[in-house]
C-alpha cells in the first residue's frame, strides 16, 4: 500500500505534469524549410497558427514543391514540440524514484 508520504509526491507530480503540459500548450514553436523560404508557427498542441511563404523566392505555381515545402515547415515546427514535451515531461518523471517509492 502507498503510504501518505508517497501519495503526497504522486499528486506534486500529477500537478506538475498538468502545469508544464498547459505551458507547453500555451507556447509558440517554429518550424520552417527551403532555406526558411516557408515559416510555420505552431502552439504546443499542434495547432497551426500561421505559414508564411517567401512568393519572391520560391514558384507558387508549382504546387508540388510549394506542398512539400510546407509539409517539411510543419513537421519542423510539430518535431520541436514533440522534443520539447519528451525532454519536459521526461525530467519531470525522472525527479521521481517510483522505485524507491513503492
Amino acid at each position: 500500500m502507498f503510504n501518505s508520504q508517497v501519495l503526497k509526491k504522486l499528486q506534486k507530480m500529477q500537478e506538475d505534469l498538468k502545469k508544464v503540459q498547459a505551458e507547453i500548450n500555451a507556447s509558440t514553436f517554429y518550424g520552417q524549410s527551403g532555406g526558411s523560404v516557408v515559416r510555420v508557427a505552431v502552439k504546443g498542441t499542434k495547432e497551426v497558427i500561421s505559414i508564411d511563404i517567401k512568393h519572391n523566392e520560391v514558384d507558387v505555381n508549382d504546387g508540388k514543391t510549394l506542398e512539400e515545402l510546407i509539409i517539411a515547415a510543419l513537421n519542423d515546427a510539430f518535431s520541436k514540440v514533440d522534443k520539447e514535451i519528451e525532454e519536459t515531461m521526461g525530467a519531470l518523471t525522472q525527479e521521481v524514484n517510483l522505485a524507491g517509492m513503492l
